[in-house]
């Protein structure tokens, strides 16, 4: 793409970015409808098809960065898709339920639960700042011990979300007062089905996910290629304006479950799915045969840190359950906007020097 104007570029951004975010719905809408008639809403896989479904685009983006070999741009789009998805949380927050009397959402959706899903996040940040400063000759069969660890560490952390929604040595089994009555974790269960048959669920799923990995693949191409043009680095670019993009499915599922009354449900899919996509470098890895994380530069860890940092926030908001309000979000919501935004001037700066 790398011939095309300009122009033509920004449209196919464009187009790409409204398949993803229109697919994306489906996807949710259709994962409920799957979960519910297979019996996957209390079962591990359940956990596994959500996560696959909500993150297409950034695996769309990363198998092809990986086969051309930037993996400049998958390291920025994974990482900084991390810290602007929980980003998201905030956007929710302010815009999902607005009105006099309305609680900030880690109050509302408070939980323990919630909260060992943030550590799960943080813990495999923190294994991905230990990967990048590995020797990257340490290979073996297309695999290195990071990437192997952090997908361990998720599938650990999996099995911990899923015994936390059956039971905790807490009172009140870990659930705070007035918080959303809905069961903490991945989209386990739902006031009432969605009425859709199974076999029309499957077929709307398997082309809203087809149509994401088009889309996702378009998207990076020319954004890459436009960003290229107007001088714009490949680490700044796919850590803003192409996660952006790519978390999308992510605003448009999370307000449609907050104006639900599903408050739970719209943090922890951001949770599951920040603590997933650490584990794309495993497939990079595999594709293209080297060691991601050791050649991430100085952008990718600082990413790293920033995105730990603002899950952190969460984490404590959802144990402190503020009730004040700033410019219509919770106060760790404000906070999380204002690292943020100092984040990626911090990010222009290394970019520049």
């Amino acid at each position: 793409m790398a011939s095309l104007p300009f122009w033509l570029l920004v449209l196919v951004f464009v187009a790409g970015s409204a398949v993803i975010w229109v697919a994306g719905i489906q996807l949710s809408k259709t994962t409920d409808v799957l979960d519910d008639r297979l019996h996957l809403g209390s079962a591990l896989g359940g956990l596994i098809v959500l996560a696959l479904a909500t993150n297409l685009p950034e695996i769309a983006i990363t198998v092809s960065a990986a086969f051309s070999g930037s993996i400049e741009v998958a390291a920025g789009n994974i990482l900084g898709g991390i810290a602007l998805q929980t980003v998201v949380i905030m956007i929710i927050d302010a815009f999902g339920k607005r009105g006099k009397g309305v609680k900030p959402i880690t109050y509302r959706a408070a939980s323990l639960g919630l909260v060992l899903e943030a550590i799960v996040v943080v813990a495999v940040l923190a294994v991905v700042i230990a990967g990048s400063q590995l020797p990257s000759s340490l290979l073996f069969a297309r695999l290195t011990p990071d990437v192997v660890l952090i997908a361990a560490i998720w599938v650990v952390g999996l099995l911990l979300v899923q015994r936390a929604s059956k039971s905790l040595p807490w009172h009140d089994n870990g659930t705070a007062p007035d918080s959303s009555p809905h069961a903490t974790g991945h989209r386990r269960s739902k006031p009432k089905p969605p009425p859709m048959g199974t076999a029309k669920a499957a077929v709307i799923f398997a082309v809203s996910a087809a149509a994401t990995l088009v889309a996702g693949v378009a998207v990076e191409q020319a954004g890459d290629a436009a960003s290229g043009q107007i001088g714009l680095s490949g680490v700044l670019f796919g850590a803003t304006v192409l996660a952006l993009a790519t978390s999308l499915p992510e605003i448009s599922t999370g307000l449609q479950a907050v104006r639900q009354g599903d408050d739970n449900l719209a943090i922890s899919d951001i949770f599951g799915g920040n603590a997933f996509l650490p584990v794309l470098f495993l497939v990079a890895t595999v594709i293209s045969g080297k060691a991601v994380l050791p050649q991430a530069n100085a952008s990718d860890i600082y990413l790293t840190a920033i995105a730990a940092l603002l899950t952190l926030v969460y984490a404590v908001g959802l144990v402190f359950r503020p009730q004040k309000r700033i410019i219509g979000m919770g106060i760790d919501s404000f906070v999380v906007l204002v690292l943020y935004l100092i984040g990626v001037g911090g990010l222009i700066a290394i970019s520049v020097g």
